[in-house]
């Protein structure tokens, strides 16, 4: 017997490759191409260094104040986490408690089910159908709650409102989460519902479309009784989440919303341009609404491919698991950097 018998042992999430190597082009794990709002870097610069003596605020006021004003939600009904995954994580601690087991779908983030096991939260995967959508009587059954992305991934589908609708109705015994980290490339959201159902629980984040990846903003929206558990949660856990710096670079996000809308839309006219090429290389892929491409290409072999693009300097995802692996994940980066893309592509259907 040793000390090793007394550890919980856990396959853990993989994320997407961060290369060193300045000169590539970086598609693989769906960061925003562009920087964040000039209003961000001014609080950098202008950062009083002297506060980081004192410990931040627990509760997030300023920020929550700021997301309030915002989304027209109010501040008890906003809960921050250190990027999404936290948010989820303790969502997951939270709400999923019960002996029935939580439902997601098989084919999605692939973080859901490292945290099942990780918590011990029984579970089950619920196929989506052949063209990747959601068969909403998959979740009309008896369970200890649900959790979906809308727009998912790594499919890049919505679902339609009405769809999720359905199943939030139907389990009003259930929490039941909608991931919406990629809602803001042309998504919509389930927020106006938060009011209409309350084990409705909507998470954002800062780190797609906001550009703040490497700065870890994340946020729920529910029902005040949703927020005040999941804060109990937290303050359980560890009180202090997020650092002074963070917190005043989220409001000045939030302050630019023009800047917001911009970046949007130029993320969405590139990932329109590049589907339309892709399409003419023989490429299929679902009708994305995110900051990325889920593509699969008649003749080629998507992992061969992946390697050789890797070669070229050129990363995007590949996922070598059922149902999944004859496609690629293509982050949209600058118009710049998708033509070079489409340029290498080009080349390689002529080899």
């Amino acid at each position: 017997m040793s000390w090793e018998s007394n550890v919980r042992r856990v396959i853990p999430y993989v994320p997407g490759e961060q290369p060193k190597e300045k000169d590539i082009i970086k598609l693989n794990t769906n960061e925003n191409p562009y920087p964040p709002a000039d209003a961000v870097l001014d609080v950098i610069r202008n950062f009083d260094t002297e506060d980081l003596r004192k410990y931040p605020d627990p509760t997030v006021s300023g920020l929550r104040d700021a997301l309030s004003d915002s989304y027209g939600v109010p501040a008890d009904q906003i809960f921050v986490g250190v990027g999404s995954d936290d948010v989820l994580a303790m969502s997951f601690m939270t709400f999923f408690h019960g002996d029935k087991p939580i439902l997601f779908p098989d084919i999605t983030y692939s973080f859901y089910d490292v945290w099942a096991n990780e918590f011990e939260i029984p579970f089950q995967c619920k196929p989506l159908r052949e063209d990747f959508t959601i068969d909403p009587a998959d979740y009309l059954g008896e369970n200890g709650g649900i959790v979906i992305p809308n727009p998912n991934a790594p499919t890049g589908l919505e679902a339609p409102q009405e769809v999720l609708e359905q199943i939030v109705a139907s389990n009003p015994n259930s929490v039941v989460i909608i991931d919406e980290a990629y809602v803001d490339f042309g998504g919509q959201s389930m927020l106006p519902l938060i009011e209409k159902y309350d084990n409705l629980l909507v998470v954002m984040t800062f780190s797609k479309s906001r550009s703040l990846a490497g700065s870890r903003i994340g946020f729920a929206m529910g029902s005040k009784k949703l927020i005040g558990y999941l804060n109990d949660v937290k303050y359980s856990f560890n009180s202090y989440t997020m650092d002074r710096m963070t917190m005043a670079i989220g409001c000045a996000s939030l302050a630019d919303h023009k800047y917001f809308l911009d970046c949007c839309q130029r993320i969405i006219d590139t990932r329109e341009w590049t589907k339309r090429e892709l399409s003419a290389l023989g490429f299929s892929f679902p009708d994305s609404h995110t900051n990325f491409i889920f593509a699969t290409h008649e003749k080629w072999q998507a992992k061969q491919l992946f390697e050789d693009l890797k070669a070229a300097g050129i990363y995007v995802r590949y996922f070598n698991k059922p149902r999944i692996d004859a496609y690629l994940r293509i982050s949209i980066g600058t118009m710049e950097e998708m033509q070079r893309l489409i340029d290498f592509l080009k080349q390689y259907e002529q080899v």
